[in-house]
């Protein structure tokens, strides 16, 4: 009998070599497996190109290093694989590419994993590109850790299980998402993307403050509407002000920028600025120097 894949036309190269579907690389006894030592980055290949590859790849290394590990491959090389890699699917699919790197053997005291036994993978795959629909947020009851408490200045997969909760909370009271607050009550982005949000023609963003990654999306959006001339405030914000705002949109590398239609109970349409946001991205993909896929 043949078993269907749960996952998606994926190729990963590992020690040299490229791997097809889902392949087993780690074990019960590498580090990572129980302690969670590991990082990953996303980055996305669609319509052609690859928007800030560079500083993805480049990144992954960065939260290598903050976790205590030891980065392995150059960020140039990390993007030569993927444009190798993009080559063994269909032309105009759109892909993920997840750079990661994992502890393997036991360091000080089982706890911290052996730099020197870190290993890395690119795994890229197949993932359309999410049509800009729309979601739902409400306020979760969780809260984003300090970085005192946890490694918030990468992105480390230990910090996922505290996202994957606020999911549920929110799938489970008819929400799409949520809009999570810091340690302070402040809202520091939702469960899966940074927040943007307008009132009266200025655009709104939480300032980073430690509590959470300040997107390269978010970084590259910011960037895009200033030099459009859009007034963008980067300060503390409080749930109360985006429940009374005229837009609120989201950015993230997974689906870019993308609109919130609704707020608890309030209604929201696609706005102005979420509209200038994804267009001025898309023109930025497309034509103003960024890698190309192939």
């Amino acid at each position: 009998m043949t078993t269907v894949a749960w996952y998606s036309q994926t190729w990963n190269w590992f020690n040299g070599a490229w791997h097809e579907g889902n392949p087993p690389l780690i074990g019960p006894r590498s580090h990572v497996s129980w302690l969670g030592s590991s990082v990953f980055d996303g980055a996305r290949v669609f319509e052609g190109v690859s928007p800030d590859l560079d500083r993805h790849c480049e990144r992954v290394n960065r939260s290598a290093t903050t976790i205590g590990l030891k980065p392995t491959m150059d960020p140039k090389v990390i993007q030569e694989l993927v444009h190798e890699g993009a080559k063994k699917f269909s032309p105009g699919t759109a892909l993920y590419v997840k750079p990661m790197y994992w502890g393997e053997a036991e360091g000080m005291a089982t706890i911290a994993a052996d730099p020197e036994s870190t290993q890395f993978c690119l795994s890229v795959f197949e993932a359309p590109m999410p049509v800009p629909g729309g979601l739902s947020v409400m306020k979760s009851s969780f809260r984003r850790p300090t970085l005192e408490s946890m490694p918030t200045d990468s992105k480390a997969g230990c910090l996922y299980p505290n996202n994957a909760r606020v999911i549920r909370e929110a799938r489970e009271k008819g929400f799409d998402n949520a809009l999570v607050c810091d340690a302070l009550g402040n809202v520091a982005e939702t469960g899966t993307s940074n927040v943007f949000m307008a009132k009266d023609g200025v655009v709104y963003t939480p300032a980073p403050n430690g509590s959470f990654l300040n997107g390269i999306t978010r970084q590259r959006v910011i960037r895009l509407l200033r030099d459009d001339g859009v007034e963008v405030v980067e300060g503390t914000l409080r749930y109360e002000d985006f429940a009374n705002a005229d837009e609120i949109f989201i950015s993230g590398n997974y689906s870019k920028v993308m609109p919130v239609l609704r707020i608890d109970s309030r209604d929201l349409q696609p706005g102005a600025f979420y509209r200038k946001a994804r267009e001025l991205y898309w023109a930025f993909a497309h034509d103003k120097g960024v890698s190309r896929a192939a």
